[in-house]
């Protein structure tokens, strides 16, 4: 079979893999580890199955529904900036009414991180870079707020690169001793030029040089589940091209806010930055890669709990 002929085949099978009907079942190993603390992961049954899939909102966004055994789970992403205490999902199947379902979300306390940089405009930006950064804002709020009726090959993903964590999810950060935002994603620190992959099947939604991010590539893999990867020395896809888990989208590099090589992964659900190594599959858990903790469940190994549903 020509090469010509073999990505021909892959396309077809992954555009296959993605057109799933959403609500599509899944067996609790499909998905990610509950933490429901801010930067975590709620996951709340919201009915019975069979029967079609209900729809679930928190804070205005639509969230993931799957089917696991006899139930529907919401799968619920928690912003760092969200309270602890009681909150609730907004709930809509078929001709019934509305209805809410109550959680609670309990407290996480992340750790401290100082960077010391020697660009002063990567601290406090300029009025140029300041209109610059608003517009492509613009460009990752599109992004992240992407809400795709398919489901790609599950949400037990694989490590993105090779490499050392050297920075936690959800660090409060200090650049030159100034608070800033907390740490959104996972840092993977590696060699200049080391190849950047996707952990699962999806679409690339967002290419582009950002004024913190450096090169940049977001990918969408169904039901308002996106990945970005910053800092990259060069990009190795396009937007609007699907592409399979495992196939190269980039390298890593040093490009944008940095002190040196490594990778920026994010993980985004329902609009809400989560702790990526909630998403690792049992397999790569085990591996256990040098520093790969999950911040979001106190840097515990985690372990799926049994999904209880009182509907």
């Amino acid at each position: 079979m020509t090469g010509r002929m073999q990505r021909l085949c892959t396309f077809v099978a992954l555009g296959l893999s993605l057109v799933l009907a959403p609500g599509a079942s899944a067996q609790q190993a499909d998905l990610p580890l509950a933490a429901p603390v801010p930067g975590g992961i709620a996951i709340v049954c919201v009915g019975r199955a069979p029967g079609s899939a209900p729809q679930a909102t928190f804070e205005s966004q639509r969230v993931l529904v799957m089917r696991v055994g006899d139930a529907w789970q919401a799968v619920v992403g928690l912003p760092l900036a969200l309270k602890p205490g009681a909150h609730q999902l907004t709930v809509v199947q078929g001709e019934k009414a509305d209805r809410t379902i109550p959680f609670r979300v309990g407290k996480r306390e992340y750790d401290k991180q100082y960077v010391t940089l020697a660009n002063r405009r990567q601290v406090d930006p300029e009025p140029e870079d300041l209109r610059r950064i608003a517009r492509e804002q613009e460009l990752l709020v599109r992004a992240f707020t992407t809400f795709s009726d398919f489901q790609a090959d599950g949400l037990a993903f694989d490590l993105p690169s090779a490499g050392r964590v050297s920075g936690g999810f959800g660090a409060r950060r200090f650049f030159n001793n100034e608070p800033r935002l907390p740490h959104s994603g996972l840092d993977i620190a590696a060699p200049e030029g080391t190849p950047i992959v996707a952990p699962a099947a999806g679409l690339v939604v967002e290419t582009g040089d950002f004024f913190f991010n450096g090169l940049s590539v977001v990918l969408d893999h169904g039901q308002g589940v996106i990945t970005m990867y910053n800092h990259l020395s060069k990009i190795d896809v396009v937007k609007g091209i699907r592409v399979a888990r495992g196939e190269k989208i980039g390298a890593i590099g040093q490009t944008g806010r940095v002190t040196g090589p490594h990778l920026h992964w994010s993980v985004s659900l329902n609009n809400a930055r989560v702790d990526p190594a909630l998403f690792l599959s049992s397999e790569v858990r085990k591996q256990g890669a040098s520093g790969l903790v999950s911040t979001a469940l106190g840097g515990v190994p985690g372990e799926a709990a049994p999904l209880r549903c009182e509907e």
